[in-house]
């Protein structure tokens, strides 16, 4: 699944882009929002775009989100390389973004998961 700067609303990354879908009174999306803005702060060439899934209803169907937060990885093409739900940990997406960022480089997407 390909998404476009149009679509996000945001340009991509240079590398990747964290994508996460949010809503207002969604608690564990303030706490994932940081963790992003810090994942994407520490790791050069990454973007971290928030959608708002409620004005978005769009991009929640078409992308499948059942629930927020819930992250997307892109590479720097924007396909989505990796999904999840729920809120993550910093080293959860160290280590999904090291995957796709690698996984892109070599060969275009790999197969999206449900796991960060």
């Amino acid at each position: 699944m390909l998404l476009t700067e149009i679509e996000l609303g945001a340009p991509l990354g240079e590398r990747a882009t964290l994508v996460q879908f949010s809503t207002a009174f969604c608690q564990p999306c303030r706490a994932t929002r940081r963790v992003l803005h810090d994942v994407s702060a520490l790791v050069p060439g990454v973007a971290h775009v928030e959608i708002d899934a409620e004005s978005r209803l769009d991009l929640v169907r078409r992308i499948g989100v059942t629930a927020t937060p819930t992250v997307l990885v892109l590479d720097s093409s924007g396909n989505v390389v990796k999904k999840a739900a729920g809120q993550p940990r910093k080293t959860d997406v160290l280590h999904a973004l090291a995957g796709a960022l690698s996984d892109g480089a070599s060969h275009g997407p790999s197969q999206v998961t449900d796991e960060m």
